[in-house]
C-alpha cells in the first residue's frame, strides 16, 4: 500500500489525487455500481483481528465477532473463513451466520429480549451458549430446554455497574441500563441456574458498552467480574469461560482507543495475577473489527448556499447513514478527487453541512465541513462506515438500502445488489376489490 494519510485507517489511501480502498481506485467502484455505495477493505478487517489474535497467542480462548455491527453475509464469511465465532441476538442473526458458512456451535445468543420461538430454534440448532439477562429469562430458558429434552450452555451477563466513558445509547453496564443482571444479584442468580435441570452453567459474562477509547473502565470492570468468578464457585456453581465482551472503539475524530493487543496484554496479566489464566476465554468485538474497514461513495447533488449555513446535499442519506442522526457521530468525510491548492482557491471553498434527500431535519452526515471546493457531481467517501451502518440501515422515504462491495487487494466483489423500489415493498398486499 501507499503511505497512508488518512490517519487510523491503514486501507485507504490517496495514490496521486485518487482515493484508494486497498488496491483499487472508489471512483470505479462507483461508476460501476452507482452510489450511494459501500464498500470494504477485507485486509482491513483481517489486519484488526490480527491484533486480538496475537493478544490471545497460546492462550484457550475463541474471539466472537458481534455481528449487530456489520451482518453482511460476505463479512460473515471472512470471519467465519479466519476462525472466529459469532456472536448474536436475534434468530435472524443465526440464519445469517448458517447462510454464511459459520458454525452454530460457535455462536454466542445475547440479548435482553430472547422470545420463546428463538430459544428452541437456537437450541436445536446446537449454539454453544446462552447469555441470558435476567432471572425471568433463566426461568423461560429451561422451561423450553427441558420441553425438547435438552440442557441449554448458559452464562449469565452480569452488569458490573462500571462507566464505559461513552456515548449513553451505547452504555451497557451501569445500574441505569437493561442489560445483564445487577452485580448484588449474581450469585443468588447462578444458584438459581445450577439448580434447573434444564440448564448447563458454563460461563459468566460481561459487556459494558460500545466505543470506549479508554483501557480504564475494562480494567474496573475485569476487576468486578474476577471478584463474582470467585464468589460464585465458592457458593459450588463451577464456571468453564469467562466472556469479556467487546466494546472496543475506533479512530473516528482522532480518537485513540488501545490497540487490541495492547489492551489484552494489561487485562491478560491482571488474569494471571489473579489466577484465572488458565480459565477459557470468550469475546465479542464488533465495531473495532469493521468499523475503519468501511466506505460510503455518495454523489453530491446540489450546493445550497443560505444567510446562516451552507448545504452540501448528497445522495447518501440518513437511512444509510444512521449513525449522525442518532448519535450526532462524526463521520470523516473526504473528496474521492481531491483539488489542487491553486484549482481550489479559484472554486468556493465555503463551510458546508453535509446532508441527505431525506424529509427530515435531522438527515444530515456531517456538520461544518470545509471540502475544498466541492462542486455538484463530485463524489465523496463518509469514513469508518463499516459499523452500524448498513446493519442499521432503513427503507424510510422508500429508500432502497445501497449495494454493498467487499475489497479484496485489486479485485473487488459485488456482495449486495441495490435495492430497487419495487423491493422495498415486495412482501406487501394490496386489499381485495376494486
Amino acid at each position: 500500500m501507499p503511505h497512508n494519510d488518512l490517519p487510523g485507517r491503514p486501507f485507504v489511501a490517496r495514490r496521486d489525487a485518487d482515493l484508494f480502498l486497498e488496491d483499487v481506485r472508489l471512483a470505479d467502484l462507483a461508476a460501476t455500481h452507482g452510489t450511494p455505495l459501500f464498500a470494504y477493505s477485507k485486509a482491513s478487517m483481517l489486519d484488526a483481528l490480527a491484533a486480538y489474535q496475537r493478544g490471545f497467542a497460546g492462550r484457550n480462548a475463541r474471539i466472537h465477532y458481534a455481528m449487530k455491527a456489520n451482518s453482511s453475509l460476505a463479512v460473515l464469511q471472512v470471519f467465519a473463513r479466519a476462525g472466529c465465532g459469532f456472536d448474536i441476538v436475534s434468530i435472524g442473526e443465526l440464519r445469517r451466520v448458517v447462510a454464511a458458512g459459520g458454525d452454530p456451535a460457535t455462536v454466542i445468543f445475547s440479548g435482553v429480549g430472547k422470545t420463546r420461538a428463538e430459544m428452541r430454534e437456537a437450541l436445536s440448532a446446537g449454539i454453544g451458549c446462552f447469555n441470558v439477562e435476567s432471572t425471568a429469562e433463566l426461568e423461560v430458558l429451561h422451561e423450553v430446554a427441558s420441553a425438547m429434552g435438552l440442557r441449554a450452555p448458559v452464562s449469565i451477563r452480569v452488569n458490573p455497574n462500571v462507566d464505559p466513558q461513552t456515548h449513553p445509547y451505547i452504555s451497557t453496564g451501569l445500574k441505569g441500563n437493561k442489560f445483564g443482571v445487577a452485580h448484588e444479584e449474581t450469585v443468588d442468580a447462578y444458584r438459581r441456574a445450577a439448580a434447573l435441570s434444564g440448564l448447563r452453567v458454563v460461563g459468566i459474562d460481561c459487556h459494558i458498552g460500545s466505543q470506549i477509547t479508554q483501557e480504564s473502565p475494562y480494567l474496573d470492570a475485569m476487576d468486578k467480574v474476577l471478584d463474582l468468578v470467585a464468589a460464585i464457585e465458592a457458593a459450588g456453581v463451577p464456571l468453564h469461560h469467562i466472556d469479556f465482551g467487546g466494546g472496543l472503539g475506533i479512530d473516528y475524530r482522532g480518537d485513540t482507543p488501545p490497540a487490541a493487543d495492547a489492551l489484552w496484554a494489561k487485562l491478560l496479566a491482571k488474569l494471571d495475577a489473579r489466577g484465572y489464566g488458565d480459565r477459557q476465554l470468550m469475546i465479542e468485538p464488533g465495531r473495532s473489527l469493521v468499523g475503519n474497514a468501511g466506505v460510503c461513495v455518495t454523489e453530491v447533488l446540489y450546493l445550497k448556499p443560505g444567510e446562516q449555513k451552507n448545504f452540501c446535499i448528497v445522495d447518501a442519506a440518513m437511512n444509510d447513514l444512521p449513525r449522525p442522526a442518532m448519535y450526532e457521530a462524526f463521520h470523516a468525510i473526504e473528496p474521492l478527487r481531491a483539488v489542487a491548492d491553486d484549482a481550489g482557491a479559484a472554486r468556493d471553498a465555503a463551510v458546508f453541512d453535509v446532508v441527505g434527500p431525506i424529509c427530515e431535519s435531522g438527515d444530515w452526515i456531517g456538520r461544518d465541513r470545509a471540502l475544498g471546493g466541492v462542486r455538484a457531481g463530485d463524489l465523496l467517501a463518509v469514513l469508518s462506515a463499516g459499523a452500524y451502518c448498513m446493519s442499521m440501515a432503513s427503507n424510510y422515504n422508500t429508500r432502497g438500502r445501497a449495494a454493498e462491495v467487499l475489497v479484496d487487494g485489486g479485485q473487488s466483489h459485488l456482495v449486495r445488489e441495490r435495492e430497487t423500489p419495487e423491493d422495498t415493498f415486495r412482501h406487501e398486499r394490496l386489499l381485495p376489490g376494486a
